[in-house]
């Protein structure tokens, strides 16, 4: 896989940080934000190839980062992670991900093997260029 420009939004620092230790040794460029508003103003002054969101996340969640970042970057590929929360489980969560725009989607907790299955599943996807 060509090195990508990645946005990795979650609120959890843990989180953010191991994807992190994860990608860049592949060479991959990380951008990180702990809400979905913050993720939306890195996503719009700057090309992203990838972006993994939380889906539960306070000030601006995945739901809504997924959205806003289809209107402006329609190409760029979107893994959801989710562990659950209050009202659903992850496995509902995930599947509104998607129903939202996130190309591939995966339960917390993941390890390495699960997570890079998923993110080959998002950047296979094909997407339309836009227009």
């Amino acid at each position: 896989m060509k090195p990508l420009a990645v946005l990795i939004a979650d609120d959890e620092e843990d989180i953010r940080q191991l994807l992190e230790q994860w990608l860049k040794p592949m060479g991959h460029e990380i951008r990180t934000a702990c809400n979905g508003t913050e993720a939306l103003k890195i996503a719009r002054s700057t090309t992203i190839d990838l972006l993994i969101t939380d889906v539960l996340m306070p000030d601006g969640d995945g739901l809504v980062l997924i959205e806003g970042l289809r209107k402006t970057q329609p190409t760029v590929r979107v893994l959801a992670i989710s562990g659950g929360g209050r009202y659903m489980d992850s496995r509902e969560y995930l599947r509104i991900a998607e129903g939202f725009g996130a190309d591939a989607a995966i339960m917390k907790p993941f390890n390495r093997e699960q997570f890079l299955q998923g993110m080959g599943r998002a950047m296979s996807v094909a997407r339309a260029t836009g227009g």
